[in-house]
């Protein structure tokens, strides 16, 4: 089918790129999800054909997987990001950006900085709070979320340019909202949407599409509220270390632990995943990057999944990271809400 066929000639095409420029020759390649790898000496070599900003993960799995010593990251795009997360890992990765038959050594691109939320975004801030949501601010954007899922966002009228504050799940969802919300104020409209979705929100709710969106920070949020669960005093939700592309794809997202309360007291990071997701340790070298580098001293990072997306190629990934990282598994589902 076409799968196979592209796959075996994004194999041909490696092989043909480490005999051009290999020291070893290559063995049979093999095709995995988003690319192709081939061992050559003690060396993997991956090539990937879509979504290499995710797939770093998947590299290091078939990395891992083969007994290599050292990985060649090759893709057409996004290297940058790619060069970036390789500097975390022990384990020798060489990232380079494909040009036709020639190869070129990829330059770390730097995590983005955020601009601060215009301030009368902010003022809105306590409007959301009232309602039983928390407003949040990241990458300049401030919306309002209940227990990790966002239920309004403060945007600019396209017309006249003042800031308002639209409530729904998603754009699409905003629209809607606007036009069915009838003689209700914003702040009405607001806490109804809260009431509703609280309901399904909380720990040990039945399972129902508003508590499988956002479910890593749905799982963030249950750790704020109960941070025994990773043996730690406090948990408070940071920004992720790059902007979110949408609501729809589950991402990984990022907190701080502490083990004690005492203002001295030893920072964790905290990454919160939900699924089996490969590449969210490459995501825990950029949330522990961007926190160092925003003054946020972390000495260790914990990766947090529900029990049953813990799996030991995860786990061994970890184990390559600089900075020390684990997974912790969990059970949320005999909690209640507090």
């Amino acid at each position: 089918d076409t799968d196979n066929r592209r796959a075996a000639l994004i194999g041909i095409k490696l092989v043909a790129l480490v005999r051009q420029h290999g020291d070893a020759e290559p063995g049979v390649p093999a095709g995995f999800r988003t690319g192709a790898g081939v061992i050559a000496g003690e060396t993997a070599w991956v090539l990937f054909h879509e979504q290499p900003e995710r797939s770093l993960g998947a590299a290091l799995a078939w990395a891992i997987r083969h007994g290599a010593t050292s990985l060649h990251v090759l893709a057409e795009s996004a290297t940058g990001v790619l060069a970036r997360r390789a500097k975390g890992f022990t384990l020798p990765i060489e990232v380079f950006h494909v040009e036709g038959r020639a190869l070129v050594p990829a330059i770390a691109e730097p995590l983005p900085v955020a601009d601060p939320a215009r301030s009368a975004h902010r003022e809105f801030g306590a409007l959301i709070d009232q309602s039983g949501a928390r407003h949040v601010e990241e990458f300049g954007v401030v919306s309002g979320e209940l227990r990790g899922l966002e239920v309004c966002r403060v945007v600019d009228d396209p017309v006249t340019g003042v800031p308002r504050l639209e409530v729904g799940i998603g754009a699409h969802d905003r629209e809607m909202f606007q036009m069915l919300q009838g003689e209700r104020t914003t702040a009405e409209a607001l806490a109804g949407v809260v009431s509703t979705i609280s309901v399904h929100r909380s720990p040990g709710a039945a399972p129902h599409p508003l508590n499988r969106l956002g479910a890593a920070r749905l799982l963030r949020s249950v750790l704020e509220e109960h941070p025994h669960l990773i043996q730690a005093a406090t948990v408070v939700a940071m920004p992720p270390p790059s902007p979110r592309p949408n609501l729809k794809d589950e991402l990984p997202c990022v907190a701080v632990a502490t083990a004690a309360a005492a203002d001295d007291a030893e920072r964790v990071a905290v990454v919160c995943t939900a699924g089996v997701d490969l590449d969210v340790v490459p995501f825990a070298v950029d949330a522990v990057t961007a926190l160092i580098r925003d003054g946020v001293a972390v000495s260790s990072c914990v990766i947090v999944a529900p029990s049953r997306d813990v799996v030991d190629i995860q786990q061994r990934i970890a184990a390559l990271v600089e900075v020390p990282t684990r997974f912790v598994g969990v059970d949320v589902s005999r909690l209640v809400a507090p």
